[in-house]
């Protein structure tokens, strides 16, 4: 049981410093449109304008998030093994529904960031040679 609890405690401390990362740097609007950290959702990504928005907006929870993993990773050293493990479990759904919350929050924001129209067909290319194809028939 001391080998799971271990596991459990390193496990919850890499997530809870990798989730206060991206919660400081979304929350600062440090964080860089990406694939793998932040609100990653088609209205985030549509610009570097909507995936600081949704991240600004999810950081509070994503810090909270943070804050359940470095609780469990905490409890998971109290003595008695099953006790540490089942809070440490509780304390992840915990901190998994608290960040899918703040996402959901972020998409929200992102989604009501106006559109910039590009005008013409719909792309932004400059010379397109099927320009009168685009046009209302």
């Amino acid at each position: 049981m001391i080998v799971v609890s271990v596991i459990l405690l390193l496990v919850l401390l890499v997530g809870a410093v990798a989730l206060g990362a991206v919660a400081f740097l979304g929350l600062t609007g440090r964080l860089k449109r990406n694939s793998v950290a932040g609100v990653r959702t088609e209205a985030s990504m549509r610009s570097d304008e909507t995936f600081t928005v949704a991240n600004r907006v999810a950081g509070p929870t994503t810090a909270a998030a943070a804050v359940f993993l470095l609780i469990g990773a905490v409890a998971t050293l109290a003595p008695g093994g099953i006790f540490g493990v089942v809070a440490a479990v509780l304390t992840t759904v915990a901190a998994l529904v608290t960040a899918a919350y703040g996402g959901a929050m972020g998409t929200r924001a992102a989604a009501a960031v106006p559109v910039e129209e590009t005008g013409g067909c719909g792309h932004s290319c400059i010379s397109c040679s099927l320009k009168d194809a685009c046009q209302p028939s």
